[in-house]
C-alpha cells in the first residue's frame, strides 16, 4: 500500500529514473525479458465487427465477445476506457454509449462486479471529464462504480521486461486485482506514438498521484519502450475492445478529425488487436516500434499468425491521414 511517505519518494524516484532510462536507453535495442514467463502462441485470434451507436450495440457486443468465449461469471471485470479531454463531438474519448453497452454485457455474462476505471494524463478533474464526456450519465443509469486510477490505492511491482530501464512502477490495486482487465481504446492517431490502442491506452492504468500529469518519466523512459514495459508486466487475463465506430486521424489523439469507419476490434491478444486495427487504418504495423519490441515475445503481429474472425478486415479498412512524421507507416508492408 502506497503512503504519503512512499508516495513522495516513489513519486521523486520516478522522475530521476525516468531521467535515467532517457540518458542510459541502449541504441541497439538489447534488452531482455524473462523468456519463461511468456509462452507466446503460434496464432492468435481477431475480430472485426461492423457497428453503430445505436440500439443493437450491446447485441452487436456481445456476438463479438461469444466468437471468444470468455467466461466472466462471478469474476470481476474493470472496463478501462480512453478518457481525455472535454469531448463535445464524441472523436476523442470511447464512446460511452459502447462503455454501456460493454457493462450490459459483462454483467449479462454473470460478472460478479463491472467496474470503470481510468487515469487521465491531462486533466486532474475527474468529475468535469465524466460529466463533459457523458460517462457519468451512463455511470448512473447502469449503477456503476468508477475508479479514479490516478487516486486509486497504489503498489509497486518489478516490471517484467526491460526495454526501459524504470525496474518498478506503482500501479492501482484496482488493475492488479481484476480478474479480466478490458482495454477500450479510441481508434486514434497520435502524434508521438503513431496510433493509439489497446497497449497504449494502458498509459492510463499508471496513476498521476505519483507520476504527475502527464505522467511524463513514461515519456523520458520512452513512449515505445514504456508501452511495453506496462503491458508485459500485467499477469492478469486480458481482452481489447477498440472503439472504431468513429476515429481519429491526422493530428491524434486530441486535435485529430473525425474519422467514421463504423467497427470494433476485438480479441485477447493485444498486439494482434493493435496490429489489426492499425491496418484497418491503412498503416502498416510492422514500422511501429512498441509492436516490434512486443511482437518478439508477448503476442503476434505478423498477418500470417493472426486468424481473422467476424467482417472481413478489408471491406471497413479506410485510409487514416498521419502527420508526416509518420509517413512510414504508409509505406505498407504486412
Amino acid at each position: 500500500m502506497i503512503t504519503r511517505r512512499s508516495f513522495l519518494k516513489g513519486a521523486a524516484g520516478a522522475v530521476v529514473t525516468g531521467y535515467a532510462a532517457a540518458c542510459t536507453r541502449a541504441a541497439d535495442d538489447a534488452v531482455r525479458w524473462d523468456a519463461s514467463a511468456y509462452k507466446k502462441s503460434d496464432r492468435s485470434r481477431v475480430a472485426v465487427l461492423a457497428a453503430a451507436y445505436d440500439e443493437r450495440l450491446a447485441e452487436r457486443l456481445r456476438e463479438g465477445i461469444d466468437l471468444f468465449g470468455l467466461d466472466v461469471d462471478g469474476k470481476s471485470v474493470v472496463l478501462k476506457p480512453n478518457l481525455v479531454e472535454y469531448d463535445p463531438e464524441g472523436v476523442i474519448n470511447t464512446h460511452p454509449g459502447l462503455i454501456a453497452a460493454a457493462i450490459e454485457v459483462f454483467r449479462n455474462m454473470g460478472a460478479r462486479r463491472v467496474t470503470v476505471a481510468e487515469g487521465p494524463g491531462h486533466r486532474r478533474d475527474n468529475e468535469y471529464l465524466l460529466s463533459a464526456s457523458g460517462l457519468f450519465e451512463v455511470l448512473r443509469e447502469f449503477d456503476t462504480g468508477y475508479v479514479d486510477l490516478n487516486y486509486d490505492v497504489s503498489r509497486r511491482i518489478s516490471l517484467a521486461s526491460s526495454f526501459t530501464s524504470m525496474g518498478s512502477l506503482y500501479l492501482p490495486d484496482t488493475v492488479l486485482d481484476a480478474d479480466l482487465l478490458v482495454s477500450m481504446p479510441k481508434l486514434k492517431t497520435h502524434h508521438w506514438a503513431g496510433v493509439t490502442l489497446s497497449m497504449k491506452n494502458m498509459f492510463g492504468i499508471v496513476p498521476g498521484s505519483v507520476y504527475g500529469w502527464p505522467k511524463n518519466p513514461l515519456h523520458w523512459a520512452g513512449i515505445h519502450e514504456s508501452i511495453v514495459d506496462i503491458n508485459a508486466s500485467l499477469a492478469m487475463p486480458r481482452f481489447a475492445i477498440v472503439d472504431g465506430i468513429v476515429g481519429m486521424e491526422g493530428n491524434g489523439p486530441i486535435q485529430g478529425r473525425a474519422k467514421a469507419s463504423g467497427l470494433l476490434v476485438l480479441g485477447e491478444d493485444p498486439v494482434a488487436v493493435d496490429a489489426t486495427a492499425t491496418r484497418m487504418m491503412g498503416l502498416d504495423p510492422l514500422q511501429l516500434p512498441y509492436l516490434a519490441k512486443a511482437a518478439r515475445f508477448m503476442g503476434n503481429s505478423e498477418r500470417s499468425r493472426i486468424e481473422q474472425i467476424g467482417e472481413a478486415p478489408e471491406e471497413l479498412t479506410q485510409d487514416y491521414e498521419v502527420l508526416d512524421s509518420f509517413r512510414a507507416l504508409k509505406e505498407f508492408s504486412g
